[in-house]
């Protein structure tokens, strides 16, 4: 492990989460893995997935860590302590499904994006949206060393350029190119009913995607609500 990287909490011991941590623990990264229960469950759960992770809680995983990836059920983003996340990035990897979430009305607004909601109840934190696009298998099986002509492309949207930045070369380290859209309402490109989400691409076909957002069921809508405002 290096230990001038920054630590990484994964809040969600799910199987995205647990895929993330394999992928940082192979970066070299300090991880810390948390989810509503017993640490010594989660432990036994992602152990044989991603070796030296440390399951513990989640106010630990926030306090220890540098960078928080948020790997919950969308719905869940409210049992998350908006102090403990102060002065943290937090990489926001989740998506609205209501068949898991709910009908969340906050959520079918098509003039904003899920990461904005998650950034406006975290506001002591820079959050950036990425690693939600690809499906958990894909990113365990396609990581690929930089360079290397079969590397898939995960989309990163975010206000701070140097948040950005650093999500960039976690990406990067992680093993796949890193996308930048612009800031972070640019994330709904990435949500579930536009081309890139599910997308398992390489980073020109990644940004082809994006540019054809206005086409996708997700850029419609967005269109027929500034229509409806007058904006359009």
């Amino acid at each position: 492990m290096v230990r001038n990287k920054p630590a990484i909490g994964i809040l969600g011991a799910g199987r995205l989460g647990a895929v993330l941590a394999k992928l940082a623990r192979a970066a070299g990264y300090e991880v810390w893995i948390a989810a509503s229960g017993d640490p010594k469950h989660i432990a036994a759960g992602i152990g044989y997935v991603a070796e030296g992770a440390i399951a513990t809680t989640a106010s630990e995983a926030a306090s220890r860590a540098d960078v928080v990836i948020l790997a919950l059920p969308l719905g869940k983003y409210q049992s998350i302590d908006p102090e403990s996340l102060g002065g943290k990035l937090v990489i926001d990897a989740m998506n609205y499904w209501w068949t898991t979430d709910g009908d969340r009305k906050e959520f079918t607004d098509p003039l904003i994006s899920s990461s904005e909601i998650v950034r406006d109840y975290l506001p002591f934190s820079q959050v950036v949206k990425a690693l939600n696009h690809m499906g958990f298998e894909e990113l365990e099986e396609e990581s690929r060393p930089e360079g290397d002509p079969g590397r898939k492309a995960i989309g990163i949207a975010g206000d701070n350029p140097d948040a950005v930045d650093q999500v960039a070369a976690i990406v990067n380290e992680f093993g796949f190119d890193p996308v930048v859209l612009g800031e972070l309402a640019e994330g709904m490109k990435l949500e579930p009913d536009t081309e890139a989400f599910g997308a398992d691409a390489a980073a020109d076909e990644l940004r082809a995607m994006i540019t054809r957002f206005p086409k996708s069921q997700r850029g419609l809508r967005l269109a027929r609500a500034l229509r409806q405002r007058g904006e359009l």
